[in-house]
């Protein structure tokens, strides 16, 4: 069972794809959708620091 469970999930573009070569498998296309356009600029926003145990996300949006 250990080897169908999840470990990771991502949002890639075709050119990430072919940078990673072939290691990937089952990818699912998505279409274009514009739906996610705004959540996905204020995350482009964020800005991420060092931290003791890990990173610290920092964003100035005061949503």
């Amino acid at each position: 069972m250990d080897q169908d469970r999840i470990v990771a999930v991502g949002l890639l573009t075709q050119g990430d794809l072919d940078r990673l070569g072939t290691g990937f498998r089952n990818v699912i296309p998505v279409k274009r959708d514009a739906m996610f356009d705004d959540l996905l600029a204020q995350l482009d926003q964020i800005e991420i620091e060092p931290a003791e145990h890990g990173v610290m996300l920092r964003s100035d949006h005061r949503g």
